[in-house]
């Protein structure tokens, strides 16, 4: 294989991985293009996540789709109340008005399942049911649940032709707008890890803050010049110079395919790394997630996202500042941008008068706390009455989702950050 001059021997290595899984497709060994199992359960004619995790528990749950302005169509569940029936305000069903919507948006690699994979008693979307909220969970466009298109099929190069800015522009404004239509209040938004970097990019350009009444951030992402994680970093450096996604046309980023379980491989056989606790070297040592609630996590996860979205990673790792994606060539920005360089995302325009929870972990390799404070430094103008951070020093990435301590320390505070706005008219 020739290897293009100037290529780190990283992005090479990922090149050649690349090559040689193009090739097993090509022979029917590797399923790249297909939906990743789940472990050997067979998921056909399961009906969604309401089937698969929500109505066994006893909870009420409801299948709806979205159709984006270019052509996605994104699967969101709605568990509308909690087991004992009732509406916001303790009322029973029947003619009572539904509890205050709220938004649940996942991050990047994972699904909308993530957040329902502990007891009732330690998921957020059950907890906020069970408190009269009205919850709503996203499912990103190409994960298993949202790999369809008006058009286009998941197999082709097209539907994979986007990044996390697509998500800004086009995926999070059409559930929000679904939402709002649906129930006719404004909802509130959860995001976590890119959950929160596609809701602060959208709301630096003033996009989705007036149909929102707050939003909470878990383990907020803007900045990524200070992650930790080596097995992030040896990504960020296999994305680095774009050609997997521009000169090999590999479009789709699925982490149980070859490209990505070889490059795992070899990280695992590296010095000082603990591969028997694969979570804790991507994530952080996370502080409250014991060994069940993982292994339940990885039978449903990871999932495929677009390869041009982990190139858009590694440049934010690279450069240091929060852009649109770069083309690199300067005539091809020109033709996306209007100018030789990629748009930056200013964190200090989000509106200041918008409600805004964060909360992060000292622990966290991924969302590291000095990338926080440089979200902070940029939100110094933000109104003080509509801010409200915190900081657990050892909580790390996946404690603030699938911890079985998250209740107590984070969604307590934050459920009563939401019902300080709930107040507030339409």
């Amino acid at each position: 294989m020739i290897v293009p001059a100037g290529l780190s021997s990283s992005a090479a290595v990922a090149v050649a991985l690349v090559v040689v899984s193009s090739h097993l497709a090509a022979a029917g060994g590797a399923r790249a293009a297909g939906l990743p199992s789940f472990r050997g359960r067979d998921i056909a004619g399961s009906g969604g996540p309401c089937a698969l995790a929500v109505a066994p528990l006893g909870y009420p749950c409801e299948e709806h789709q979205v159709t984006t302005a270019d052509g996605y169509i994104l699967s969101l569940q709605r568990i509308p109340r909690g087991r004992g029936g009732w509406a916001a305000g303790g009322r029973g069903g029947g003619g009572a008005r539904a509890g205050q919507p709220v938004l649940l948006q996942h991050g990047v690699l994972v699904d909308g399942m993530s957040w329902l994979l502990a007891s009732p008693e330690e998921s957020l979307p059950f907890i906020l049911a069970d408190r009269g909220f009205d919850v709503w969970i996203a499912n990103t466009r190409g994960t298993r649940w949202s790999r369809r298109h008006v058009s286009l099929d998941p197999s082709s190069r097209l539907y994979w032709n986007w990044s996390w800015d697509d998500l800004v522009i086009n995926d999070l404004p059409a559930m929000v707008d679904f939402v709002c239509r649906q129930t006719g209040q404004k909802p509130h938004y959860v995001g976590h890890s890119m959950g929160t970097l596609v809701a602060l990019a959208a709301f630096s350009e003033g996009r989705v803050v007036d149909q929102l009444k707050s939003a909470a951030l878990l383990t907020p992402v803007a900045y990524l010049a200070h992650i930790t994680t080596p097995i992030g970093i040896l990504l960020a450096r296999a994305f680095v110079g774009e050609i997997i996604s521009d000169f090999l046309g590999v479009a789709e980023f699925n982490p149980l395919a070859p490209p990505v379980t070889n490059l795992i491989r070899a990280f695992c056989r590296g010095p000082g790394t603990n591969c028997y606790d694969l979570v804790g070297s991507i994530t952080g040592k996370n502080y409250c997630l014991n060994s069940s609630a993982v292994d339940v996590f990885l039978k449903y996860e990871p999932q495929p996202t677009s390869t041009k979205t982990m190139v858009h990673f590694a440049q934010t790792v690279r450069d240091g500042v929060l852009t649109k994606y770069d083309y690199v060539l300067p005539e091809r920005n020109f033709a996306s941008y209007g100018q030789a360089e990629p748009p930056v995302y200013e964190m200090s325009s989000i509106p200041a008068g918008f409600p805004l929870f964060l909360t992060y972990g000292g622990r966290d390799s991924l969302a590291d706390p000095a990338d926080v404070r440089l979200l902070l430094e940029d939100l110094r103008g933000h109104d003080p009455d509509k801010l409200t951070v915190q900081y657990l020093d050892q909580f790390a990435h996946l404690d603030f989702v699938i911890g079985v301590c998250a209740r107590e320390y984070v969604y307590k505070d934050m459920i009563a950050f939401f019902d300080r706005f709930n107040q507030f008219s339409e």
